[in-house]
């Protein structure tokens, strides 16, 4: 297709279309390498088969000359690798790129910019220096699709040229003429001006960003890491700009990467954001950026989450080789090194002694080592743990009382007494609920008050060598069809360093397991997957809730069904406001949906969503947390997940959490939601979900009117996997 080359704009594009048999070509390479999570996948074929959205930068050499001259040679293609003409004169797109220079400087770790401005508090009167773009460079063409960009920056006179440099491009690529996106890419490219081997700074790569931010970034893809508008999408290239030379003149706020990354993440947690000082970051035309209320979505301590130590990054390990007052204190920002305020080795007046007592991996957890002071309790070296095997369900069928054969070891493979579970806060049970085709309404006796499934305590089964026995007292109801569920959940716990200083008692769980059985002889069926474990863990490190007992979402939902919600728990709210008011309904689709909308709730619909749990907590994910100073309270949950602009709160990239294309085989026919909060009480299961991010009038009128009393939903019809109008289509990026 590429071969075909018109110079005319307003030519080629008809001629095309008029060549015999090229539709049918360009139908099938119309959605050749991109997702089903990309616009351009549902675009007209001919059109995309044409454009070839995307855009690629490639350096071929750089060069600092002896009078300081800085110039790069580089490439633009699309994803097939075609040239790309830079200013859209004879392919498809103008191309508008912008180029960094920086080197870093003999005996240190980060980058300097060649190139720099000062920056003047909107207040005016303070000022800071900060990294910057070239400004005024000339361009040569080489080759359509290849460019020599000489930068009007200079290097100073006496530059060292055995320093390792490196040259960062990005940029955008307008296609919307074509009714398609702009598409943004950057690179980097690392040299020694006099020859060698460079050593780049290396330590975080962005494709752990994307386990938060969004899918990994290539040619094509719209999602993921990007910031300032969208163009800059690498860690690679952030750490050129944001390094010691940058901050905000406004705030005072550092904007080195392992200072202002730290703080962002923290947010909430920051000492100085619960004493009342919001964090901010003045940006782009005095936009006001407040992280206060960022909650990190995993344990702040598990600084491996973004330091991943198989990222084959070259200093991934840096956090805990090289420990310093700028990373340290960026979390710990009550901390004064200077003074020694809050620090117990007291006055620093440098780094050189932080690895004397910060030693990556001290004898003991919560010790002041680096891996022991970011201790997550139940998960310390010492904690016995628990695991559970189902191992089979005998007695199931309808009207009967199952017995469930199970076992539970720790994790040296020896069998954990049922004693164990039977003191202080310890427990372990199992829970009941059926049939798989939809739970949330199913009766087990009238003495249940859990509404669709039954827990019972399981610490009375017997065991023997190892492997235990339980006999449910509830039975399947009598007119049971289909196949039900069984869950397993306990915990434990454990005082560490008992007699110590740093004594620490703690709970800790074992991974919720589920078996299914069948209770009417039929094939047994399992519930549908949704959404895999795994999706959520990219984010949450280690999904837990409920005081360590629930960590599996195929567990989840025997509770959180559609029936479901928090009228035991909300006459007992600690908030009297709550206790009056109607339950909230906790089915899991709406209860994720909504928690994951957070923010938005009330920014986009006036409406918030919150839940009262055990204890009578208020649980508030639509408008602020609790843990923030009033003054500051101004927000909610923040979904991770990064647009084309680079804004959070991407809860389009459904991907995120469903698995296989599951937001697009809508839960047609399935239980009627519980939602006495809601506009409507009960909810359909599609509309439920649904609007549970699409949280207004319109949306709900939408689908009630093309729901039949007689025959129920119809959203499959235009919104189902394939339909004009698919779930994943309509939310695909751009």
């Amino acid at each position: 297709m590429r071969g075909y080359r018109f110079r005319s704009g307003a030519g080629r594009f008809p001629a095309i279309l008029a060549i015999a048999g090229l539709a049918i070509i360009a139908m099938a390479e119309g959605r050749a390498g991109f997702t089903a999570h990309e616009k351009a996948y549902y675009a007209d074929p001919s059109v995309v088969a044409y454009v070839q959205p995307g855009l690629s930068i490639t350096v071929v050499s750089a060069a600092i000359a002896a009078n300081g001259t800085i110039s790069v040679e580089y490439k633009l293609a699309d994803p097939t690798g075609a040239a790309l003409d830079q200013t859209g004169v004879t392919t498809p797109g103008p191309v508008t790129l912008s180029f960094l220079a920086a080197y870093i400087p003999s005996g240190q770790a980060q980058y300097s910019s060649y190139i720099t401005r000062v920056a003047t508090a909107a207040t005016g009167g303070a000022t800071a220096t900060q990294p910057a773009a070239d400004s005024g460079g000339s361009t040569q063409t080489v080759a359509t699709g290849e460019y020599i960009y000489t930068f009007k920056a200079t290097a100073p006179a006496g530059f060292n040229a055995n320093l390792t440099n490196r040259i960062g491009i990005y940029g955008s690529r307008n296609l919307t003429v074509w009714d398609l996106a702009t598409d943004y890419a950057d690179t980097t490219f690392d040299f020694v001006p006099a020859g060698g081997t460079p050593q780049p700074r290396d330590i975080v790569r962005t494709v752990d960003c994307n386990n938060c931010h969004g899918s990994a970034v290539t040619a094509t893809s719209t999602n993921g890491l990007a910031a300032h508008g969208g163009s800059r999408r690498t860690v690679d290239l952030c750490i050129m700009c944001h390094q010691p030379q940058n901050s905000d003149p406004n705030t005072g706020n550092s904007l080195d990467m392992k200072v202002f990354i730290h703080q962002i993440h923290m947010g909430s947690s920051l000492p100085t954001v619960q004493a009342g000082t919001p964090y901010q970051i003045i940006g782009f035309e005095n936009s006001v950026n407040d992280f206060s209320t960022v909650v990190y979505p995993a344990d702040v301590r598990r600084c491996e989450t973004c330091h991943n130590p198989n990222n084959g990054a070259a200093q991934t390990n840096a956090w805990l080789t090289t420990p310093g007052a700028a990373a340290c204190g960026s979390c710990h920002d009550n901390v004064n090194f200077a003074t020694g305020v809050n620090h117990p080795g007291g006055p620093q007046v440098d780094d050189s002694e932080c690895a004397t007592c910060h030693i990556p991996q001290g004898e003991l957890p919560f010790d002041a080592s680096i891996m022991g002071a970011h201790t997550i309790p139940d998960q310390a070296p010492g904690v016995p743990g628990i695991n559970f095997t189902l191992v089979k369900v005998a007695n199931g069928l309808a009207g009967q009382k199952p017995t469930v054969t199970f076992t539970v070891t720790d994790n040296s493979g020896n069998a954990i007494p049922m004693s164990n579970f039977s003191t202080g806060s310890n427990s372990l049970s199992l829970t009941m609920a059926g049939p798989t085709s939809d739970y949330g309404y199913t009766s087990f006796g009238s003495d249940v008050t859990t509404p669709g499934y039954v827990t019972e305590s399981a610490t009375s089964a017997t065991c023997t060598a190892g492997t235990c026995s339980y006999t449910f007292t509830h039975a399947v109801p009598a007119k049971a069809t289909g196949t039900y569920a069984i869950g397993i959940e306990g915990r434990e716990s454990i005082t560490l360093l008992p007699g110590t200083t740093s004594a620490t008692t703690t709970n800790y769980g074992g991974v919720n397991q589920v078996i299914y059985f069948s209770v009417d002889g039929s094939p047994v069926t399992p519930r549908r997957t949704v959404v895999a474990l795994a999706n959520c863990n990219a984010c949450h490190a280690y999904l837990e809730v409920h005081g360590s007992l629930r960590n599996n979402v195929t567990y989840c939902v025997l509770c959180h069904n559609p029936s479901n919600t928090d009228a035991s728990t909300r006459p007992s709210a600690t908030v009297k406001a709550q206790q009056n008011l109607p339950p909230q309904g906790i089915n899991f689709a709406m209860l994720i949906h909504k928690i994951h909308t957070g923010e938005n709730l009330e920014a986009n619909f006036n409406t918030d969503y919150i839940v009262v749990g055990f204890g009578g907590s208020e649980n508030d994910f639509g408008a602020a947390f609790a843990s923030v100073p009033a003054a500051i309270q101004n927000t909610g949950v923040r979904f991770p997940a990064m647009g084309p602009t680079g804004a959070v709160q991407d809860t389009a990239e459904c991907y995120m959490c469903h698995t296989g294309g599951s937001e697009a085989v809508l839960p047609i026919g399935k239980n009627p939601v519980t939602d006495p909060e809601g506009l409507l009480n009960p909810s359909p299961a599609t509309t439920s979900a649904c609007t549970a991010c699409h949280l207004n009038e319109s949306a709900l009128a939408h689908a009630q009117s093309n729901t039949s009393p007689q025959f129920g939903e119809s959203c499959d019809v235009c919104h189902g996997t394939g339909a004009a109008f698919s779930a994943t289509q309509v939310h695909a990026g751009l």
